[in-house]
């Protein structure tokens, strides 16, 4: 019978993966089994690639439907067992396969929690947790140390014999499994498939080799121990399974992935010290400390290496008290604790994030097979020098540079495949409209949004225009449409520019709210901007922004009224979008100001509404300060709800109170109404409201300009009658038996 040695490890172990590679070395099989997916078996030899770096990932997805919803991944990184077994057999020459359940079975069969390999194998663990069980077994109270303790620290003195810890290892799952509970019944089935499927290539195998190594995680080792269940017990329970069409390719990973914070339960919480277990030759400690200080010093704080030698002897020490062979993360996290962060949490927090987990993002070829998009987004990628990266990175680009406008419709495009590759940041104060910055962070998930993005089209702007157009004629408001034309233009695609202003040109002629065209028209009016800036045609888009603009100015009377406090509010930020706008849509603006002054003598106006439109009049030199005085003075009449008063107040002086401190006449209205107000209590949230969004300069010069009210040094009131008295004073004279003109 053709001789088996199964090397259960710890996924992610690199004492296992120093391990599985000693053990193969020394046996010579003729051929490997991988616990991992059969379709991989073709993509096995990219592991030989020079320029496939691990962390990466083994990516399945669907052929058809939506791949984003059934994406299986299977990460490595160079500390993982099953890389290290697949490298060995690659550079020995023999022959490797996967040998669970085929993921076309799983994307078939199970719901989407249990199609991926790693999210399966984690709930099993997570209820019978066999490596906790061996840990309390051996008075452990934490399963990560024990492991380190017996496996990965301890392994290298089984030289002597390298299959010696696998055979404990199996030993003891062995009992473990026995005295484990049973997992609920859809597990159990799900549990019972793979390993049948697992027996089944064994025996294939053993039919055509003589020799045969099985490296797979520990909780499997006695399923696959002889002797075995018959072949046809095994047949029966993969009996009825069906298989869906998949495809297969490698993706960049990053140790952020692998801990299992990020969600891959079945990985570790510290990739980055295991990534340096497994690469330091020697004076492991040593290398890792001086690592740390490394990191500390960019941050500009002063280590030195007085610092470092003292962390070792403490780490060393602390090892030595706990009975440990070698000082592990615990005992080097306190010495940096204590000797190098001087107890800061804060810069242990910041070793933890950059050393502890890594940021390290793998790398693949560029001539790996994959989707046509993806090979797409890869050549756009490298042209444009805009390789991915875990770590984030600001990005400014001036849209004038022909390579910056580039990668700027990149990254719109993207977002419009629901690949957010790029945030948009608030624009950098002191630069125009010519400028755009970014934050840019690659995640691996983005691989599978790009798969799934890849049924619109095999080039980025092919997909992108599709999408637009596909979102154009299922908008359901004008809102939808216009942040879609915004975008649109944004990302530079002029073959889906037609179909979406037909769409807004649609929902504009069917919307008769006048408040919908309002919230619509900045957006449009930035759009413009844009297209100007990036030598877009715009042409047809300003036709239709001008026809919204009418439709505003027309229906403004009837969109001010029967107005609540919460749709007044609403409506005066709309005002002052539209407002903005203006000057990016038309060179004069007398229209919207004639359609603002015909609406502002209202008397059902509400006072928020009625002081905004008298301040941007009064701005745009329509009316005077003294109108606008008397205008206050009116709404601050006795009669006059006080919350009237203060809305009109709170519109006029809205974005900045300069108006209070330059114009005394309107300044000393506002104080003679405040203090002649009987119920102060009422209208004062609202007056805080105004007055406390103003900055702390122009308050205090209020404060002053009040104080002066009536002293001498204060500014007169604006020379001549007021207007108002014009109308009484013949009366007056009348009365008083004077001419009636005396001028």
């Amino acid at each position: 019978m053709p001789e088996t040695k199964l090397l259960g490890v710890r996924h992610h172990g690199p004492g296992s993966a120093r391990a599985v590679w000693r053990a193969l070395s020394d046996y010579e099989p003729d051929i490997v089994l991988i616990e991992g997916p059969p379709e991989a078996d073709k993509l096995v030899t990219w592991a030989a690639h020079e320029e496939l770096r691990p962390p990466v990932a083994l990516l399945a997805y669907p052929n058809q439907g939506d791949p984003s919803a059934r994406a299986a991944f299977w990460p490595f990184g160079d500390f993982s067992p099953e890389w290290q077994a697949i490298r060995w057999a690659l550079r020995a020459q023999v022959p490797v396969r996967f040998c669970d359940l085929p993921a076309g079975v799983r994307f078939a069969s199970v719901t989407v929690s249990e199609a991926s390999d790693a999210e399966a194998e984690t709930d099993a663990l997570a209820r019978r947790d066999p490596i906790g069980a061996l840990a309390f077994a051996a008075g452990y109270d934490d399963p990560e140390r024990w492991w380190e303790d017996v496996v990965e620290h301890q392994i290298a003195d089984h030289d002597h014999d390298p299959m010696a810890p696998f055979d404990a290892i199996a030993s003891a799952m062995g009992v473990v499994r026995q005295a484990a509970p049973d997992p609920p019944a859809r597990e159990k089935l799900y549990e019972d498939r793979r390993e049948a499927h697992m027996r089944q290539v064994l025996r294939s195998a053993r039919k055509t080799h003589e020799r045969i190594a099985v490296v797979c995680g520990a909780w499997h080792v006695p399923a696959l121990t002889d002797p075995l269940p018959t072949a046809a017990a095994d047949a029966r329970t993969l009996k009825g399974l069906t298989k869906s069409r998949i495809g297969m390719t490698w993706v960049p990973w990053t140790h952020g992935r692998l801990a299992s914070w990020q969600g891959y339960g079945a990985g570790v919480s510290s990739p980055g010290w295991y990534h340096h277990l497994f690469t330091a030759p020697d004076r492991v400690v040593e290398r890792w400390l001086t690592a740390v200080a490394g990191v500390l010093r960019a941050e500009g704080l002063p280590i030195s290496s007085a610092h470092i030698i003292e962390a070792v002897r403490l780490a060393e020490a602390l090892a030595t008290l706990r009975a440990r062979p070698l000082a592990g993360l615990a005992e080097v996290t306190e010495a940096t604790r204590a000797v190098l962060c001087d107890g800061d949490e804060l810069r242990v927090q910041l070793v933890n994030r950059k050393l502890v987990v890594g940021e390290r993002l793998g790398e693949i070829p560029a001539d790996m097979p994959g989707v046509p998009l993806a090979q797409d987004l890869a050549a756009s990628q490298r042209s444009l020098r805009l390789q991915p990266s875990a770590l984030a990175r600001d990005l400014d680009l001036d849209l004038r540079r022909p390579i910056d406008a580039d990668r700027s419709r990149l990254l719109h495009r993207l977002r419009l495949l629901d690949v957010p590759w790029g945030e948009p940041l608030e624009q950098r104060r002191g630069r125009g409209t010519f400028w755009e910055s970014w934050r840019l962070v690659w995640e691996p998930e983005y691989a599978v949004d790009v798969i799934a993005a890849s049924g619109y089209g095999a080039t980025v702007p092919a997909a992108a225009t599709a999408v637009v157009v596909e979102r154009a004629g299922a908008a359901k408001t004008l809102g939808d449409v216009t942040a879609l034309v915004e975008r649109c233009l944004l990302a530079d695609l002029p073959t889906a520019l037609p179909p979406v202003l037909a769409a807004l040109d649609e929902r504009m002629a069917l919307d008769t709210d006048v408040a919908h065209l309002m919230d619509a028209l900045p957006a449009l009016a930035r759009t413009l901007r844009y297209g100007d800036v990036r030598g877009t045609d715009v042409g047809s888009l300003r036709v239709v922004t001008t026809t919204m603009l009418t439709r505003i100015r027309i229906g403004l009377q009837k969109a001010l009224t029967n107005l609540d406090d919460d749709a007044t509010r609403a409506m005066r930020a709309r005002l002052d979008g539209v407002h903005a706008a203006i000057p990016l849509l038309e060179a004069s603006s007398d229209g919207w100001y004639d359609a603002l002054a015909k609406v502002a003598g209202r008397d059902d106006l509400p006072g928020l509404l009625a002081g905004r439109i008298a301040r941007l009049l009064v701005d745009a030199g329509r009316i005077d300060h003294a109108e606008a005085a008397r205008r206050l003075g009116v709404v601050l009449t006795v009669g006059v709800p006080p919350a009237r008063g203060a809305g009109w107040i709170e519109g006029f002086v809205a974005g900045g109170g300069l108006v209070l401190v330059h114009d005394e006449p309107l300044l000393r209205l506002v104080d003679e109404w405040l203090a002649g107000i009987d119920d102060f209590p009422t209208v004062l949230p609202l007056l805080r409201r105004t007055f406390g969004a103003f900055p702390a300069p122009q308050r205090r010069a209020i404060g002053e300009r009040v104080r002066q009210l009536g002293r001498a040094g204060s500014l007169p009131v604006a020379a001549g009658p007021h207007p108002r008295g014009d109308a009484v004073l013949p009366t007056v004279r009348l009365l008083l038996g004077g001419p009636v003109d005396d001028r």
